[in-house]
């Protein structure tokens, strides 16, 4: 009877034994008061609620440990392997939220053309294409070294330069297939097309890729198979035949119109 009883979640246990066991009987056990805490001091031992303490702590710590580990599991699986599908999704993203603002300009288009290009490939776009196409032909082109925004995020000034240009010229070489920035310069470049239905991109080979080299870039092929193309290595020495093929495809605002454009073939 003088015992001091804890009647907390410690005591559960024993309390619910109490009730529930038919074979032992615990003298006076209806008596026994509670010493502790002392907000319980008073109240009778086999009055505490044992249910609120039935929580399975064992079975808390086993979901708790069994999220943490997979977490820890899934975190680098995601990085190695989706790392540049999240990046892709998350561009694409941010490209349908600038199209949507873009939408409700009426007066956005201010180049005829951005040229995406590896800086390897820059001695070949100002020396070869800009003498061209804006030398001689009079459009306006944007280029990331000439033209971007200094202290804009880099991104952004994709964004208005893909969506800023009636077409984007991706200048494709090896080079530019092993660039990250390129990458994500002709994926959102596709999602515009895809999104406007417009032939507003341009493929432009400088070097003669074989398909097998394309095998890992399984977008650039799907698109190949759709899409027009033009080579300069196939051009030989037909240059003026390739700019007007350039040209021609600059103008035309009709994919389905356009022929495979490789130079002498024209």
């Amino acid at each position: 009877m003088d015992n001091p009883f804890v009647c907390d979640c410690s005591n559960a246990a024993f309390v619910q034994w109490v009730k529930t066991n038919n074979q032992t009987q615990v003298a006076n056990a209806y008596q026994y008061d509670c010493s502790f805490p002392p907000a319980k001091q008073g109240t009778k031992l086999l009055d505490m609620d044992a249910e609120s303490c039935r929580t399975d702590v064992n079975f808390f710590c086993f979901v708790s440990s069994t999220c943490l580990v997979v977490l820890t599991l899934f975190v680098p699986f995601t990085y190695h392997f989706l790392r540049w599908q999240l990046a892709y999704a998350y561009y694409l993203f941010l490209a349908f939220l600038y199209d949507s603002r873009r939408r409700k300009k009426a007066d956005h288009l201010h180049y005829d053309a951005f040229i995406s290009y590896n800086v390897h490939d820059e001695a070949w776009v100002y020396g070869k294409m800009l003498p061209v196409l804006e030398g001689e032909q009079g459009f306006r082109l944007c280029l990331h070294h000439r033209d971007f925004q200094p202290g804009k995020p880099i991104i952004e000034n994709i964004t208005d330069a893909i969506y800023g240009s009636r077409k984007t010229i991706c200048v494709i070489s090896r080079c530019y297939l092993q660039s990250e920035w390129c990458s994500r310069e002709i994926q959102m470049a596709s999602f515009r097309l895809f999104d406007e239905l417009k032939d507003v991109l341009i493929l432009l080979f400088v070097e003669d890729i074989p398909a097998h080299q394309l095998s890992p870039y399984y977008r650039m092929r799907r698109m190949l198979k759709r899409r027009s193309y033009l080579s300069w290595a196939q051009a030989g020495g037909h240059a003026g035949i390739f700019w007007q093929n350039v040209c021609r495809a600059l103008e035309n605002e009709d994919a389905e119109n356009t022929n495979i454009l490789t130079g002498p073939e024209c």
